[in-house]
């Protein structure tokens, strides 16, 4: 009801996408076997089905692309996740900000395990508790990343973290955490919002502080305050019992996974600086997408109908006939 008109508002403009022609051999082996078939594969196939080889090629390049996620879906899932984080972010900052362990971590610990819980420390974990699990239930249904196994486990190692560090009444350490966590997520989700419309130029210096918080909350305040906050800290106060040591367990789960993210985002922040990235100069894409194919067969065929020209100008129109 939101995003969807605001994808109008911004331009989102859908790619037209050739759909692979009906043919029952084909789907059979593309729904039953691989959606990637090997040459030996493709020439059996090609007997089977009574099409050529370029055509049983080209077929499982367009139902491969069907599959895909539009951008419009795209465009929406980035919108109701930026929706989120923003509020998260802004509600969480707003439950920790006043209080005295913000500025002091070993206040986190004062009068630990007995530390009486705020309203709004409940209802800020119930919402972050619930995001997670939806996220869990929707993985399969929401656009398929690379990264989707990292993903599982990041939801899972999140969930098991708040649900534990509650039980523990880890409270306050857990509200430090989750306002941490949401302090860039919502510069990414509205990046990739801006590079779905094609606004380029924002899209890129989104990506920029985006980076820039990630790397600094992730790699440096969450290891070197927060974790050594959960690991040194409570050591002075209590002995070290099991849950101490599986909280720290798990955030090490927790800080793997943002090593290898904060791989992908140096990945791409140096296609950016360098001036390579898909689509011109400094275009950011998710490295974690699943690129759409392209039907390079079929613009050799379009070259030879309609010659390198059409209408005066270069035929750029993403391997697709204007037809389609």
């Amino acid at each position: 009801y939101v995003a969807t008109p605001l994808a109008g508002l911004l331009n989102v403009k859908e790619k037209i996408r050739l759909k692979a022609t009906p043919n029952a051999v084909l789907e059979k082996f593309y729904a039953s076997t691989t959606k990637h078939p090997k040459q030996a594969d493709v020439e059996m196939l090609s007997k089977k089905s009574g099409c050529t080889v370029r055509q049983v090629e080209r077929w499982f390049r367009r139902r491969r692309n069907q599959d895909r996620p539009s951008l419009l879906k795209k465009f929406r899932e980035a919108s109701w996740r930026f929706t989120f984080y923003l509020i998260a972010f802004i509600a969480g900052m707003a439950v920790i900000v006043d209080k005295p362990w913000f500025y002091d971590l070993r206040e986190v610990w004062k009068g630990y395990p007995i530390q009486s819980m705020l309203p709004s420390q409940y209802w800020y974990y119930m919402i972050e508790l619930s995001f997670y699990w939806s996220l869990l239930f929707s993985i399969a249904s929401d656009v398929k990343r690379k990264d989707f196994k990292e993903q599982i486990i990041h939801h899972v190692a999140t969930i098991i973290l708040i649900s534990f560090s509650w039980f523990a009444n880890y409270i306050r350490a857990g509200t430090l955490i989750m306002a941490l966590h949401d302090s860039s997520d919502y510069l990414l989700e509205s990046a990739k919002m801006f590079n779905y419309a094609g606004w380029r130029n924002t899209c890129n210096n989104i990506f920029i502080v985006f980076a820039a918080v990630f790397i600094v909350t992730r790699l440096v305040i969450l290891p070197f305050w927060i974790m050594h906050c959960t690991v040194v800290y409570p050591l002075d106060l209590y002995p070290a019992f099991f849950g101490y040591y599986f909280f720290n367990f798990m955030m090490v789960v927790l800080q793997s996974l943002h090593i290898f993210w904060a791989y992908l985002i140096i990945r791409m922040a140096q296609k950016f600086i360098t001036g390579k990235a898909r689509g011109g100069l400094g275009v950011v894409e998710d490295e974690r997408s699943d690129r759409e194919e392209t039907d390079n067969s079929e613009e050799e065929e379009e070259a030879v109908k309609n010659g390198p020209l059409s209408n005066g100008h270069p035929v750029l129109n993403n391997n697709h006939r204007k037809t389609d």
